[in-house]
């Protein structure tokens, strides 16, 4: 099973940037979006275009048009679709949950989009509430035993290994002290496993994203915050990782690259 998750900012415009072909080549089982920006009618049109008129959609815009949008999108159909966390945060756009039937049993496939926050700020507030709305439902899903994966843009970089400057960003969000140790309490107990950070060993990056402007791209100046977290049960059938950074700047369909993850689920 090979799941892709990728921050698009804005469908329509990865679309037109090359993001259609790509997703031909690469042949996803499970498909996971954040800021899709978009309606269901325009999502299901790139899909189709990218021959994934059949599948399964999960997706939930937000009140706010034009902004966040995550979707889950599967070739197998789903048994189950939730949406927000713990009966909030369900008008914005950022949690969608899809089961799924396995060959190892029930899945459940999350797609994310935690926004950015600002330090010192009542932005910053509800981005800490939302991460911790997150840590109830997935202490809620490791209990269970459950085969769960939960991807997207977590807007957080765990670790110095993380962001290239990470010492110029110590009192930015994105990598304060309370952020950083919220995903240390979700992977402390091997509950839950950073499926590219594990693949990697301890070494910088591969990064997901980078600033559109300056030379942030071909100078790998990136940040990873974009994720693949599975419980220990699936992580265990991991059988490779890779980002899809584009060759080039003009070549890149979005500002994150997508996060790519095989996972071999007859062996569970």
């Amino acid at each position: 099973m090979r799941v892709v998750t990728a921050n698009v900012n804005g469908i329509r415009a990865a679309a037109r940037r090359g993001m259609v072909p790509w997703l031909q080549q690469v042949a996803p089982d499970v498909l996971c979006l954040q800021e899709v920006r978009a309606d269901d009618t325009e999502l299901a049109k790139v899909l189709a275009d990218a021959g994934l008129a059949h599948w399964s959609v999960a997706h939930t815009e937000g009140t706010a048009k034009g902004r966040a949008g995550v979707a889950v999108a599967t070739r197998d159909p789903h048994t189950a679709v939730r949406v927000g966390l713990d009966g909030a945060f369900a008008d914005e756009g950022r949690w969608v949950e899809a089961d799924v039937m396995t060959p190892a049993g029930a899945l459940t496939v999350v797609s994310a989009y935690v926004h950015t926050g600002e330090a010192g700020t009542d932005r910053q507030d509800v981005k800490m509430a939302f991460l911790d709305a997150m840590t109830r439902r997935m202490q809620r899903a490791a209990a269970d035993g459950a085969l769960a994966l939960v991807t997207g843009d977590l807007n957080v970089a765990h670790r110095e290994a993380d962001l290239k400057n990470w010492k110029g960003n110590l009192k930015k969000a994105g990598f304060l002290p309370e952020e950083r140790a919220v995903l240390d309490g979700w992977l402390a107990d091997g509950a839950w496993v950073d499926v590219q950070r594990r693949h990697a060993g301890d070494v910088p990056g591969p990064y997901s994203w980078w600033s559109w402007r300056g030379k942030a791209f071909d100078n790998d100046a990136g940040w990873r915050i974009d994720y693949q977290l599975a419980t220990s049960r699936l992580a265990a059938t991991v059988r490779d990782v890779f980002v899809g950074r584009a060759p080039t700047y003009a070549e890149r369909w979005s500002d994150h690259a997508p996060v790519v993850v095989d996972y071999d689920l007859e062996s569970d």
